[in-house]
């Protein structure tokens, strides 16, 4: 039985430079951590004592006995990827899926890292992030970018860039007393609407020409932001600030990136004591996250009473295998 645990990431800049289309041309760069909330993948070979051979646990239980027949595209095509066969999969999650924060990805991600430990194989976080990319852009079809099979493979708070060569990831150097600072400032509450990162994108698929401009200043705030962080001079509530400020950039790149209902929420946070914030993710809905200074979290707690919140510290791992015992098993 293999268990794997893998992290859900918070994007701050630059998101939407991460489309492959976008990047392959014009470059880009996003700035994210991954934190404390978590996908599990547990995986082990099916006894051969039932008149199937597969069962998967998801939101759905699913039980086959041919592969093709299974409906979750993600798992169907990683299993025809990897070669596998007979298993049991489950996948729990501490968030909901379709919020933002890069859950379909993450268990990708978890996945593929449970297939190849049960398969007695090692994969590095690269080859997790580059077949989880495949997996999801190329096999599955599904629109989006790739910067968040790359968070949750790697972990961590990063740089990601992007260009006509591939990405490269920078860990950002940041003091433990300052990024302390900065999770304690961040305050993230669920608006309670979920809905499917690809159909954002699409939806949100406007022409280059519209959209170019919005991105490439969305991009240059990867770099203002970064500096933010790594100078200890810099005021940190500049970061708070820069937030609401590519929120309004994002906003810009398509229709179907914030609702009115959101757009209240995000004004009453604000009005609150916010000094800057933003929804995460390709929009419509999911988890909205606020620089808070501490003389005002109360009042933005009061004022946001009505959702979810969240409380989040960051984490620096990324996927792993929490659990390893090995197994016997021939397809004979």
């Amino acid at each position: 039985m293999i268990i794997t645990r893998t992290p859900f990431r918070m994007s701050f800049f630059g998101g939407g430079t991460d489309m492959e289309s976008y990047f392959r041309e014009n470059g880009g760069a996003v700035l994210s951590t991954t934190f404390d909330k978590y996908c599990y993948v547990t995986v082990r070979h099916l006894p051969r004592f039932f008149d199937y051979s597969t069962e998967l646990s998801y939101s759905k239980t699913e039980r086959v006995t041919d592969i093709k027949d299974i409906r979750h595209p993600l798992i169907r095509n990683a299993m025809v990827m990897l070669d596998m066969h007979e298993i049991r999969l489950t996948y729990e999650s501490d968030l909901p899926a379709r919020s933002g924060l890069g859950t379909s990805s993450s268990f990708a991600v978890g996945m593929l890292n449970a297939f190849y430990a049960l398969k007695g194989k090692y994969a590095d976080k690269k080859k997790l992030a580059d077949e989880a990319i495949y997996l999801e852009r190329e096999l599955c079809g599904e629109a989006g970018g790739w910067q968040d099979q790359i968070a949750a493979s790697y972990g961590g708070f990063n740089r990601i860039n992007f260009n006509e060569a591939g990405y490269e990831v920078l860990p950002v150097i940041v003091s433990p007393e300052r990024k302390r600072q900065l999770n304690e400032r961040l305050m993230m509450f669920f608006t309670g609407f979920t809905r499917f990162s690809a159909d954002i994108q699409v939806a949100n698929c406007i022409s280059k020409k519209e959209k170019r401009a919005q991105l490439k200043e969305m991009y240059s705030l990867v770099v203002e932001a970064e500096n933010i962080l790594t100078d200890k001079n810099a005021d940190l509530d500049e970061f708070g600030r820069l937030l609401g400020y590519t929120w309004k950039l994002k906003r810009q790149t398509g229709s179907a990136v914030s609702t009115d209902s959101i757009d209240e929420l995000y004004e009453r946070g604000m009005a609150a004591g916010a000094m800057g914030g933003k929804l995460l993710g390709a929009g419509g809905g999911g988890f909205l996250v606020f620089y808070v200074r501490e003389e005002h979290r109360e009042d933005v707690m009061r004022a946001m009473k009505d959702l979810l919140y969240i409380p989040f510290e960051f984490e620096n791992e990324g996927t792993r295998v929490i659990h390893y015992s090995p197994e016997n098993y021939s397809l004979i």
